[in-house]
C-alpha cells in the first residue's frame, strides 16, 4: 500500500492559474447545459461543495473527481488530450537518437 502524504504538494502561482481557469471551463460547460451545481455533482456521485471545489481549480480535488465532472458533461474525450503532445520529451529522445547515430 502507498502512503498517501498528509498535505497535498506545493501548487505553484502559474500552476494555480491553469487550475483556476480549467475549473472556469469546466463551470461554463455546466452553465450552458443549464445544470445546478446539485445536479452534476449527483450525476457524478460527488457533494456539492466537491463540485465548487472542481469550478474554483482547487489542487486537492482528486483527478478522478475532475474526470467524473468532465464525463457528466460528455468532456470526457478531452481528458485524453491531457499531456498528449509532449515535446520536450520527444526534442530529447530525438537527440538522444541522434547522438546514437553519430557513434
Amino acid at each position: 500500500m502507498v502512503d498517501m502524504p498528509s498535505k497535498p504538494p506545493i501548487v505553484f502561482p502559474s500552476e494555480k492559474k491553469l487550475l483556476a481557469e480549467f475549473g472556469e471551463r469546466l463551470r461554463l460547460a455546466r452553465l450552458r447545459r443549464k445544470w445546478a451545481v446539485a445536479t452534476v455533482a449527483g450525476r457524478a456521485g460527488v457533494s456539492r461543495t466537491t463540485v465548487y471545489h472542481v469550478e474554483a481549480g482547487d489542487a486537492s480535488v482528486t483527478m478522478g473527481t475532475y474526470m467524473r465532472v468532465m464525463a457528466v458533461l460528455g468532456l470526457q474525450a478531452s481528458f485524453a488530450l491531457l499531456a498528449a503532445e509532449d515535446k520536450v520529451g520527444r526534442a530529447l529522445q530525438d537527440a538522444e537518437l541522434d547522438a546514437g547515430s553519430a557513434s
